[in-house]
């Protein structure tokens, strides 16, 4: 981790050099020391870059000292979302440099608003991320709103290495050419459908009501207790597509899908059925791999809210709020793999340790 923080000090600042007394890379370190500290806001990121100077300056320069929260607010919304997100890029090489090939990835892409971004003069912005079954984010993109997730969605998978993995989205991102998109990248699909995709829904729902059909699908079943009641997940699949009319407009498209949740709290019963087309041959345990694996997005959106407090952030500025956004992601891609003691904690409580004892703690992080 030492090494990846040479790193920053290759970014390019444009600030004119005599007005210049903070280093645009110390202020990116700070930023991220701070995140993983539990201090979430920019007055709270100068209190721990004071409180913990000493510490700092082994890894940092800090010629005039830790910055007012003014002057970090402002100097990260000059720094290049783009050179961020390879720091963050070469972050997620280091991590899998152990992995192998012999598992398809599940990649669930989703989006997410910045609430304390928005205001009466301005839409917040509008973030969609991939993140790995592991629970990692791979990457993101910026835009102006939910609706625009259908166009960022191809963006996105132009900046990752998708090939021989399965790419997962809501409803939303069930579009002809985000399919094509996929299969050009090499890559299997299982997309969520709703009403957004004309009859193609109905005509799959209509497939599954029927029993007979039902009886001839490939089936698997998981059982558990959830939500302090048993949670029974079901899922069929076929490859008894060549009635759908709509076969030819969907790139690549082996297979249908449906799951059904049910969930029996104190003797009452409730039950959610979804419906999914897919690239995939039949391999109904597959197929419910990717459906499952498609809420670590979000559980990552909900950390991002919950962990890190992401949208009592009222940070206006658009591109130090999507800056911010990038470094929790690190910061929270670290603290998955960051064991604080010998007792397993929530991510929550780990950023809490961090932020008793940041000396001892980031030290560690930093060997990693």
């Amino acid at each position: 981790m030492k090494n990846l923080l040479e790193y920053l000090h290759g970014v390019i600042d444009r600030r004119q050099k005599k007005k210049v007394l903070h280093k645009m890379g110390d202020i990116i370190a700070l930023v991220f020391f701070a995140q993983l500290s539990n201090a979430n806001e920019w007055t709270a990121i100068e209190i721990f870059g004071r409180e913990h100077e000493v510490f700092l300056r082994r890894y940092l320069d800090l010629a005039h000292g830790i910055p007012s929260h003014d002057t970090i607010q402002r100097v990260f919304a000059m720094v290049s979302s783009e050179f961020l997100q390879k720091f963050q890029l070469q972050w997620n090489e280091l991590l899998n440099s152990g992995e192998g090939e012999k598992i398809k990835k599940i990649l669930a892409i989703d989006g997410k608003t910045q609430c304390g971004n928005g205001n009466k003069n301005q839409k917040a912005n509008h973030i969609v991320s991939a993140v790995d079954e592991n629970g990692f984010c791979l990457g993101e993109t910026r835009v102006g709103a939910k609706t625009n997730e259908i166009t960022a969605i191809p963006d996105l998978l132009d900046d990752l290495n998708v090939k021989g993995h399965i790419v997962t989205t809501d409803a939303m991102g069930t579009q002809t050419e985000i399919v094509k998109k996929i299969r050009k990248k090499h890559a299997d699909y299982v997309l969520a459908l709703k009403g957004n995709q004309g009859c193609l829904h109905e005509d799959v729902k209509l497939y599954f009501d029927d029993p007979n059909h039902l009886s001839n699908c490939a089936y698997t079943k998981t059982v558990e207790k959830a939500r302090g009641g048993i949670e029974r997940r079901e899922y069929w699949q076929t490859d008894d597509i060549a009635w759908l009319s709509q076969k030819k407009d969907w790139m690549g498209l082996k297979s249908i899908a449906m799951t059904r949740n049910t969930i029996i709290n104190s003797g009452v019963e409730t039950s959610e059925t979804r419906y999914f087309i897919s690239s995939l041959p039949v391999d109904v345990k597959e197929v419910a791999r990717a459906i499952r694996g498609h809420w670590m997005v979000e559980s990552y959106h909900w950390h991002l809210d919950v962990t890190f407090r992401e949208d009592d952030d009222h940070t206006i500025d658009k591109q130090a709020a999507f800056n911010l956004n990038i470094i929790r992601k690190l910061a929270l891609n670290v603290l998955k793999i960051f064991e604080a003691g010998n007792r397993s904690l929530s991510l929550r409580m780990k950023r809490f340790a961090i932020g008793t004892n940041p000396e001892k703690y980031l030290e560690s992080i930093l060997n990693l």
